[in-house]
């Protein structure tokens, strides 16, 4: 089973200030068990379809060459053999090796935003909401966006900071490439890894507007 809960978010200015509030709906599980349950499914199969599988080796029969037999059977004083491609030969197969596997597995789209909607709960207290973002830079300048996570108490060196925008400004994508734990992604990329790794998330009102509108019960 799952219920509703309200979220109200206050929405801070330029100057750190609370200058109004912003509430969002969301259907959450009704325990904290179904909740880690539903978003440790999410996260394996995020995980899982990260995975590439393409580690593969090659048997005996696989290898090419080996058809001709290296020797007779008796006479030579040597072991006998069958094949040059024996596991045993320099240049043969491998026994038991490792073969390319495909690990991507399927979640139902409803489990998915579940799981979403629960993390989004669990991290409402480190979310800070914030507006027009992108406009505190007018070009790639790094000391611009550290003056603004400072105003927000947020210290990238030592924690991982999570912004989600309604759309990647380039402007702001520059400043925050030379940042170390500092992820930037669009509203509709939302997922369970980002959000689990992050201590810290920055959300732009036009972003919670439309992640409101995606997982609104």
């Amino acid at each position: 089973m799952a219920k509703c809960t309200e979220i109200f978010y206050p929405i801070i200015d330029s100057r750190n200030n609370a200058e109004s509030t912003y509430k969002i709906t969301l259907k959450i599980s009704d325990s904290n068990e179904k909740a880690l349950y539903s978003v440790h499914k999410a996260l394996t199969n995020q995980l899982n379809n990260k995975r590439q599988g393409t580690a593969h080796t090659k048997t005996r029969s696989k290898v090419r060459g080996g058809g001709r037999k290296p020797w007779k059977q008796k006479g030579t004083g040597r072991a006998r053999a069958g094949s040059t491609r024996s596991p045993l030969w320099k240049g043969g197969g491998v026994i038991f090796g490792p073969l390319s596997k495909k690990y991507t597995k399927k979640i139902n789209v409803k489990e998915k935003r579940l799981a979403l909607r629960n993390l989004i709960y669990n991290k409402r207290e480190k979310t800070i909401v914030t507006n027009n973002l992108h406009k505190c830079v007018n070009k790639p300048q790094t000391k611009a966006i550290v003056s603004k996570l400072n105003l927000l108490d947020i210290n990238n060196q030592n924690e991982n900071i999570l912004i989600i925008v309604i759309q990647k400004d380039h402007n702001l994508y520059l400043s925050l490439r030379n940042l170390q734990n500092v992820e930037l992604i669009e509203s509709k990329q939302l997922n369970i890894l980002s959000l689990i790794r992050a201590d810290k998330i920055i959300i732009d009102t036009q972003a919670l507007q439309e992640i409101n509108e995606i997982y609104n019960s």
